[in-house]
């Protein structure tokens, strides 16, 4: 099955800076499907992070971003990233990105993992001094 391929997770501090990469195979065309991040704690919901819509035509950012995370593509690469700056204790998760062909970027789609296309299998972030 088609799958995201994330990476850059690790043992980090808190106040630490991490960006996280999402591969996404070439058959999910950047310009066609939005991709969005997500962060699942242990025992958790997964929560909607950030998305970026086809063809990176917007940005959205969820709650857990909390003005701290970017969202970019690098078109070239097929890969999209997440900066993530000042991490905090609440950040430790796994995260996972995905992609929904052709729908909008915005509230609803981080509310909306169970529609989903595709996902990746996750990488781990871990916040502890």
């Amino acid at each position: 099955q088609v799958q995201l391929v994330e990476s850059g997770g690790g043992l980090v501090q808190p106040g630490d800076s991490v960006t996280l990469s999402c591969v996404v195979p070439e058959i999910i065309s950047l310009n066609r499907y939005a991709i969005g991040w997500w962060s699942q704690a242990p025992g958790k919901e997964s929560k909607g992070v950030s998305c970026s819509g086809p063809g990176e035509t917007n940005r959205y950012y969820g709650d857990p971003a909390m003005g701290r995370f970017t969202i970019f593509r690098d078109n070239a690469k097929n890969t999209v990233y997440l900066q993530m700056k000042n991490l905090n204790p609440e950040d430790p998760a796994t995260y996972y990105c995905s992609a929904d062909l052709a729908d909008p970027c915005g509230g609803y789609y981080l509310s909306d993992q169970y529609g989903m296309d595709y996902w990746g299998k996750g990488t781990q972030v871990t916040v502890s001094s």
